[in-house]
C-alpha cells in the first residue's frame, strides 16, 4: 500500500520521516570510539580470512592436489575469484542500498558476509578436487565483497565530513593488520593448510561480532527505495545494470577519483608484483647478503605494514585538521612514485630496504585520504554502497592489469629498471588527475 492509499486526514508518521533523515541525509554528528572500533575489527577480519589462504594456504592446497601442477592450479583459482570480486563488490553494494531491514542497510550484508566466507573457508580445508576449490573460494571472495561494500558504506553513512580521514585511516590499519594477522596464521599452522582455513573463518567470524551490537545503522523505510519493476522483468533487470554505470559527464569529480585510485594502485601493484624475483635476480640477495630472497619479502613486507599502518593514522588525521584532501593525496602518490625510482636505480638490499620504507609511507597516507576524498564525490546517498563497489572496481582490476603491463617490461624491454620507472610514472599521472577534482579541496 502507498501513502496515496491513505485517507486525507490521516498523516504521514513521523518516526518514518526521521529514520528517512537519519539513513540518507548527510552525517553531522561524531561517530563514537566503539563504533570505529568495531568497523576496524571488520576490515581486520575480512583482511585477515582473505590474505592467509591467497599468500600461502592456496598455494600448499595446489601443491597438495598437483605438486608438479601448482602454479597452473592457483592461477586457475586465483584468477576465478578474482573475476568475482570484480562482480561482488558493486553487486553487493547495491543490494545493501536497496535493503529496507529494520536492523539497518548494511548489518545484514556484513553478517551475510561473513557466514558465507566462514562457511566456504571451512569447506575449502576438505575440499576434494581442484574444481570445488575453485568454487569455494569463489565462494569466499563473494562473501569479503559483500562484507567489504557494506562496511565501506556505512562510513560515508555515519560519519561527518570532518572525521572521515581519521576513519579512513583507522580502516587503513585495520586492513594491514589483518593482513599481517593473515600471513601469521599462514605460518604457525606450519603446511597444515586446513588448520589454517580453520583460523582464518574464525578470525572472520570474530571481526564482526563488535559491529553487529555496536553498528548504528539506521533503516531505510522501504518507500525511499527505488522500485524494482518486475513486470516486465527484463526492463527491470536492464535498468538494475544499467545503475552501475556512473557518467563521467554528470559526475566528473566521481570519474576522475575512480581513475587516480585505478592509476596509483596499479602502479603499487606493479612494485609489489615481482618482489620475489626481484630481490634474487636483481638485487642477488643470497649472494651479496646471505639473506634468502624469501626471507626478504617477509622483511620489507612487515617493514611496509608497518610504516603503512602509521602513515595511514596520521595521515588521515591531518587531512581532517587540514580540511583539505587533494594536496595530501598529491604527496602520497609522488611519495609512492619516489619509492619505485629507489627499486629502479638503487637495486641493492639496503635500497629495498629503503624503498619499502617509503612506499609504506606514501600508500599509507593515500589509503586514508583518498577513501576520505572519494566519499565526498558520491553522487548519491541512495546509491553510497553501489558508487563505492564500483570505485572498489579499481582497487581489483589492477590485479589483471598490473601483470600484464609488467611481465613484458621485465622480460623484453628494460628488466626491472623499466618496470620500476614505468610504476613511477603511472602512479604520477594519478597525482595529476587528482587535479581534476573541483569539488574536494
Amino acid at each position: 500500500m502507498s501513502l496515496s492509499d491513505l485517507p486525507a486526514p490521516v498523516p504521514e508518521p513521523v518516526v518514518e520521516r526521521s529514520k528517512t533523515t537519519v539513513a540518507l541525509a548527510e552525517p553531522v554528528e561524531r561517530v563514537r570510539a566503539l563504533w570505529v572500533t568495531g568497523v576496524v575489527l571488520v576490515n581486520l577480519g575480512i583482511n585477515a580470512a582473505f590474505f592467509g589462504p591467497l599468500q600461502v594456504l592456496l598455494g600448499q592446497q595446489a601443491a597438495h592436489f598437483d605438486e608438479g601442477g601448482k602454479e597452473a592450479i592457483l592461477a586457475l583459482v586465483t584468477g576465478c575469484g578474482a573475476a568475482v570480486s570484480l562482480v561482488a563488490n558493486p553487486l553487493f553494494g547495491a543490494f545493501s542500498d536497496r535493503t529496507t531491514s529494520r536492523h539497518g542497510r548494511r548489518v545484514p550484508w556484513v553478517l551475510f558476509g561473513a557466514i558465507l566466507g566462514a562457511a566456504a573457508l571451512v569447506a575449502l580445508a576438505g575440499a576434494p578436487d581442484v574444481a570445488v576449490m575453485t568454487v569455494l573460494w569463489c565462494a569466499v571472495q563473494a562473501g569479503a565483497n559483500g562484507m567489504y561494500a557494506a562496511i565501506t558504506a556505512a562510513v560515508p553513512d555515519r560519519v561527518p565530513v570532518s572525521q572521515r580521514g581519521t576513519v579512513g585511516g583507522l580502516a587503513a590499519m585495520g586492513q594491514t593488520v589483518g593482513i599481517l594477522v593473515g600471513a601469521v596464521i599462514a605460518a604457525v599452522v606450519a603446511g597444515n593448510f586446513a588448520l589454517g582455513y580453520w583460523l582464518c573463518a574464525a578470525a572472520l567470524l570474530a571481526g564482526v561480532v563488535l559491529y553487529l551490537f555496536k553498528n548504528d545503522d539506521e533503516p531505510l523505510p522501504p518507500r525511499e527505495r527505488t522500485p524494482f519493476r518486475m513486470v516486465p522483468f527484463l526492463k527491470g533487470v536492464v535498468a538494475f545494470v544499467r545503475g552501475f554505470w556512473v557518467s563521467p559527464r554528470k559526475y566528473p569529480d566521481f570519474a576522475w577519483a575512480w581513475l587516480t585510485r585505478l592509476l596509483v594502485s596499479t602502479g603499487n601493484h606493479m612494485v609489489t608484483l615481482y618482489l620475489l624475483f626481484f630481490l634474487s635476480d636483481a638485487v642477488h640477495l643470497k649472494e651479496t647478503e646471505g639473506i634468502d630472497p624469501a626471507l626478504g619479502v617477509l622483511v620489507l613486507t612487515g617493514l611496509y605494514a608497518l610504516t603503512v599502518i602509521v602513515t595511514s593514522v596520521l595521515g588521515g588525521r591531518l587531512s581532517d585538521r587540514m580540511g583539505k584532501r587533494k594536496p595530501l593525496v598529491i604527496a602520497s602518490s609522488v611519495i609512492i612514485a619516489v619509492a619505485s625510482l629507489i627499486l629502479a636505480f638503487a637495486p641493492t638490499w639496503i635500497g629495498a630496504l629503503a624503498g619499502a620504507l617509503v612506499l609504506g609511507i606514501g600508500f599509507g597516507a593515500y589509503l586514508a585520504v583518498d577513501f576520505a576524498l572519494i566519499t565526498q564525490v558520491l553522487p548519491t546517498a541512495l546509491d553510497r554502497g553501489k558508487d563505492l563497489g564500483v570505485i572498489n572496481i579499481a582497487n581489483s582490476l589492477p590485479q589483471v592489469i598490473a601483470p600484464g603491463i609488467a611481465f613484458p617490461l621485465v622480460a623484453y624491454w628494460g628488466g626491472y629498471i623499466s618496470l620500476y620507472v614505468a610504476a613511477a610514472v603511472i602512479g604520477l599521472l594519478g597525482a595529476v588527475f587528482v587535479v581534476k577534482i573541483k569539488s574536494v579541496a
